[in-house]
């Protein structure tokens, strides 16, 4: 049984088949441990990772893991796909299978992908009120010139969908080459965004999500997990 929250006693009667009056005497016996510690209160609230033993047997012992990853160009963003390479293939963590993905690159994208199995984290970082900035560096056809820059700030209209996309963040590095900050992600947004200037997006790499950038010791489809400040930090 997986779960993302629940009172024990509930937990505790559907894993062991049992009465939750039989469960309120065990733990009145003192023979449920959770997360290292003989409790005495039925109602309390555990979670999928919660570590929880009756009579040093484990009944659950799931881990929650945190993972970016250096999306190439060419794969997608998919458990599971027929004619591309996925995200998930070029995992090599025992737990792959289990994870899922924090705000999706397309095919054309590089750069941050984060996966977990945490689904509590990333409806966090995912939540358009909870206003997580995405950073992409952009490279394009045409020399960019300030107009840009006002008008990323002031948001664009998008007819199909009838809305207006939220302020966004440009720099220009270069004649070719600008800073996107954004705090959404609609479909196609920047490309589109750049298409009102009919300027064609060339390379469109994530360089970083909230607080948590690229680790530039990472090679391109190569990942690792996050340590635990960088799990801390990117929900701040």
């Amino acid at each position: 049984m997986s779960i993302n929250r629940s009172r024990l006693d509930r937990y505790i009667s559907e894993k062991l088949n049992i009465s939750r009056r039989d469960v309120r005497l065990l733990v009145a016996q003192k023979r449920i441990v959770v997360d290292g510690k003989t409790t005495d209160d039925i109602s309390l609230i555990i979670n999928k990772f919660s570590h929880i033993e009756f009579d040093s047997k484990v009944l659950q012992a799931n881990k929650a893991s945190y993972i970016m990853l250096y999306k190439p160009v060419g794969v997608v963003s998919a458990t599971k796909d027929e004619q591309h390479k996925t995200v998930i293939d070029l995992l090599t963590f025992p737990e792959k299978s289990s994870l899922h993905i924090v705000g999706r690159l397309d095919l054309n994208t590089s750069g941050l992908v984060l996966l977990t199995n945490d689904s509590r984290w990333s409806e966090r970082l995912t939540k358009p009120e909870n206003k997580v900035k995405k950073r992409y560096i952009v490279t394009l056809k045409n020399p960019l010139t300030p107009d840009y820059i006002a008008a990323f700030e002031q948001g664009m209209y998008f007819a199909f969908e009838n809305v207006t996309t939220r302020p966004a963040t440009l720099a220009i590095l270069s004649d070719y080459v600008a800073q996107v900050d954004l705090v959404e992600g609609r479909y196609h947004q920047i490309k589109r965004m750049f298409g009102r200037f009919r300027n064609p997006v060339v390379n469109l790499h994530r360089q970083s999500i909230g607080k948590l950038a690229l680790d530039n010791k990472i090679k391109v489809g190569e990942s690792r997990y996050l340590t635990p400040l960088e799990i801390e930090q990117i929900d701040t």
